[in-house]
């Protein structure tokens, strides 16, 4: 299990949209992207449509976090990962969590930027 090739680097960007329908009508459309729906609030589209995976998850008229899109790191050892990031200064920001095909956690890296690392 894991992408050993993968561990630490960019694997997944995340946007937020206040509609997801519209996202996806507008990227399928313009740049013929291809999705996967994860319900009404989520929808991912793939690499080889995009150029790398990513996903739209539903955001809030005002979300703080609203335009700014999420990079997500690969870990082979999410639990490594997140020591290493805190004994550099950085700082967890959304505790891990699972969600389908694995689990996550955001962190600071103290510098202004927010970023997540998943794992299987």
């Amino acid at each position: 299990m894991g992408h050993p090739v993968q561990h630490h680097t960019i694997n997944y960007i995340e946007f937020s949209a206040t509609d997801v329908a519209k996202a996806k009508e507008f990227y399928g459309g313009v740049f013929g992207w291809k999705f996967t729906d994860y319900g009404p609030e989520y929808v991912s589209f793939d690499k080889d449509s995009a150029g790398i995976d990513g996903g739209f998850r539903q955001a809030n008229e005002g979300d703080r976090e609203g335009g700014a899109p999420l990079i997500v790191l690969y870990s082979s050892d999410l639990k490594e990962t997140e020591t290493a990031i805190v004994a550099a200064g950085g700082s967890i920001t959304v505790p891990t969590f699972e969600f389908p095909g694995g689990r996550r956690f955001h962190f600071s890296d103290g510098l202004g930027n927010v970023l997540a690392v998943w794992s299987e």
